[in-house]
């Protein structure tokens, strides 16, 4: 009798698991609301609001609700105070290293029992059909927690005119972009002004990554836990960008704030920005000149920073609204939907399948600035996700600052960001 009942109790168990999962498609009466707080604005946000739309109306008892919450900062504090109150959306844009406190917080959703289960998830192929780099950018301990959704990468931007009148190639190398950034930096012909050979964005403050795994070196050491960038390679790949920046080969977008209006404006005849800036590019540009995009110049190696941010699902929700918010997920993620969303924005598709639309690949042809970001995926190395990046931020942001406008030196500057950033994580440590 004892086994008998326990058999029992497991059939019911089995038996209502499959029922919450089956409900929304087969037992909803009434629609299942969820809401998802995003940063999106412009035309990105109208894309989205596109597909959202297109969701609703093919799942007539799913109904997602798009929240703006401003730019990613706001979001990002947004959800901080929702989670401490219990009162998180269903779903939300996130960057990773968010996801490293919220999941030992315990408060995002597991998505693996979702992504394998058999009647809703993705099969083996489909899930590898994700670019690794964001496979691996949205796993912690062999399970995801959220999904890749507007990825972008540094591409160079290059002003084509200007680079055939001056018969400079476009460079692969550091030593070739140096030697191309002196050739182009230039009075302007009517000589009102000044060209500078290459831009880079005020970010770059936060972007020592890049340059220090090009170099050849490393960011963090995640087995020690310890910052790892104050090293040869480290040095070398911050002199770099310092070196062009004093020898006046280089600048900073400064007050425009974005590189894409001096670019326009034809101050500059290379500079490297997201790729998600090409359809800001195209309208500060419009037909004064010839334009487009090349794979970043390599150091000892070539890196793929991967940037943008991922979709979380958040606990709170009820059985049918998760399963309503993995449907959408699934959706805004399958090969069509990433075409959509990477010809309208210009970020990334995160499926690889993507290449093998015809519509994508006639999307290319008419759209070449767009076929570079992609083939960043293909670099030597990649780097996505950085423990405890937005305690660093401030960190770096001021002392690359302090070296690139020259207060600091190359090796003074890292030596105090690294100390700076141990302090960090020891304070970090004491308060587990």
């Amino acid at each position: 009798m004892k086994k008998l009942f326990v058999l029992t109790v497991v059939i019911i168990l089995l038996c209502l698991s499959a029922c919450s999962k089956d409900s929304i498609s087969n037992t909803s009466k009434q629609p299942v609301e969820i809401t998802f707080w995003h940063a999106m604005s412009g035309d990105l946000e109208k894309s989205l609001q596109k597909m959202t739309t297109d969701f609703n109306t093919q799942k007539s008892n799913v109904h997602v609700t798009l929240v703006n919450q401003g730019n990613y900062s706001d979001l990002h504090q947004k959800l901080m105070a929702a989670g401490k109150s219990n009162q998180s959306p269903i779903l939300s844009q996130t960057y990773a290293d968010w996801n490293d406190e919220w999941i030992k917080a315990g408060i995002v959703e597991n998505l693996n029992p979702y992504i394998t289960d058999s009647k809703i998830g993705w099969t083996k192929q489909e899930l590898e059909d994700i670019y690794p780099v964001f496979r691996e950018e949205n796993q912690w301990g062999g399970n995801y927690y959220s999904l890749p959704f507007n990825k972008s990468i540094p591409v160079l931007f290059y002003n084509k005119t200007m680079l055939d009148e001056s018969h400079v190639n476009i460079p692969t190398t550091w030593d070739e972009w140096r030697e191309a950034s002196r050739t182009l930096t230039k009075v302007k012909a009517d000589g009102k002004g000044k060209i500078v050979g290459t831009g880079f964005e005020n970010s770059v403050f936060l972007e020592l990554y890049n340059y220090v795994l090009q170099a050849g070196g490393e960011f963090y050491n995640v087995k020690t836990q310890q910052p790892a960038f104050n090293s040869p390679e480290g040095r070398e790949g911050v002199a770099f960008v310092s070196d062009m920046m004093h020898d006046g080969t280089a600048r900073l977008a400064g007050e425009d704030q974005f590189m894409s209006t001096p670019f326009g404006r034809g101050d500059v005849a290379m500079y490297v920005g997201s790729s998600a800036g090409i359809p800001f590019v195209g309208k500060a540009v419009g037909n004064q000149f010839s334009w487009s995009t090349a794979v970043l110049p390599k150091g000892k190696k070539s890196v793929a920073y991967v940037q943008g941010t991922n979709i979380t699902m958040f606990h709170g929700g009820t059985d049918a609204q998760k399963l309503g918010a993995w449907m959408y997920m699934k959706y805004l993620l399958n090969k069509e939907n990433s075409a959509y969303w990477a010809e309208q924005t210009g970020y990334l598709p995160v499926r690889t399948s993507v290449s093998t639309l015809d519509s994508y690949a006639q999307f290319l042809k008419v759209n070449p600035a767009q076929a570079a970001a992609p083939k960043q995926l293909l670099a030597d190395r990649y780097l996505s996700r950085i423990p405890n990046a937005s305690a660093f931020e401030p960190v770096l942001s001021k002392e690359m600052e302090a070296i690139l406008r020259g207060k600091k030196s190359v090796e003074q500057g890292l030596f105090d960001a690294e100390q700076v950033m141990k302090e960090v994580i020891s304070q970090k440590a004491a308060l587990k």
